[in-house]
């Protein structure tokens, strides 16, 4: 399936940018699950036009209303990879689907989820990582821990499976698409599930992991995948540039365009302040641009 526009990120940034661009007659899809953005759990009184106190939840619900009822698709589903083919961009989604964009917009939000327990930041960078993409390659023929809930922690198990001798895949209940869990249950990973992590453990480098079971893994390596996969780790696979003085962030200009044409990025991605206002604001620029450099790509104008 080809869309002009595909947004990752089902929060407030996204649900703007995806009513902007499908009123400007872009086909539209937003994936994402509006239970991960921060303001679903969050009480809104200082956002222009809302008087009293409104729950992040009652806006996200009636933004993805909207988001629909415009013509826009939604899809509670993650990416797991991207690449750019020609002048398109292929997302791998969590259910199987490949589809094809025009342009993408980063609407994810930035927090890096921590399992904050004895050991971890201790081991950080020393057997403790945060991106099976990134770190994989150093981890051939040893035994690795994975450590999730959802899509990122199943396909980086996955991934591993090229790499390591071993590989565990701890969680406490997997939420994620049956053709994922299907691949897992077909794999050589091998789930603990029903637990967590209690303790990373080591002295120069990790060594084993303590579950809450009170089992001990021999591992050499964990890796900490909470959620979806991250934005950071996305956007860096076709290239986007971060800001370099925090490289939490990606770098965009006012008109939340980045260093590569037809990528995108809205909201708390974009950088401070985390706030609604800035994150809806962002995202009305975002789809707005995003809409218009498609219809630029098929030989329309403004």
């Amino acid at each position: 399936m080809l869309y002009d526009v595909v947004i990752i990120g089902a929060g407030p940034a996204g649900i703007q940018a995806a009513i902007h661009a499908v009123r400007k007659k872009a086909t539209t899809l937003m994936l994402g699950r509006i239970e991960r953005s921060s303001l679903y759990w969050a009480h809104v009184e200082n956002y222009a036009c809302v008087d009293g106190v409104t729950t992040g939840r009652e806006l996200l619900e009636a933004g993805i209303s909207q988001v629909k009822r415009f013509g826009a698709q939604f899809l509670e589903e993650d990416v797991l990879k991207i690449r750019q083919k020609e002048a398109l961009f292929v997302l791998d989604l969590e259910g199987g689907a490949v589809i094809s964009s025009r342009t993408v917009i980063f609407a994810t939000g930035t927090s890096r989820k921590k399992l904050n327990v004895p050991g971890e930041k201790e081991l950080s960078g020393r057997g403790v990582s945060y991106c099976v993409d990134c770190d994989a390659n150093f981890y051939r023929n040893t035994t690795v821990a994975v450590v999730g809930n959802a899509s990122a922690a199943i396909d980086g198990a996955l991934t591993l499976t090229s790499y390591a001798a071993r590989v565990y895949l701890v969680s406490q209940e997997l939420v994620a698409s049956s053709d994922l869990l299907d691949k897992l249950k077909n794999s050589t990973v091998e789930h603990l599930p029903g637990t967590w992590v209690k303790a990373i453990q080591g002295e120069n480098a990790v060594q084993s992991i303590l579950l809450q079971s009170g089992a001990e893994v021999k591992v050499d390596g964990v890796f900490i995948e909470l959620g979806a996969k991250g934005a950071m780790e996305l956007a860096l696979e076709i290239g986007v540039q971060l800001d370099l003085d925090t490289m939490t962030h990606i770098d965009t200009n006012k008109l939340a365009e980045t260093n590569v044409p037809g990528v995108y990025a809205a909201g708390d991605i974009a950088g401070h302040p985390y706030q609604f206002a800035k994150a809806v604001g962002e995202g009305c620029v975002a789809g707005m641009e995003a809409a218009n450099f498609a219809r630029k790509q098929k030989g329309g104008g403004e």
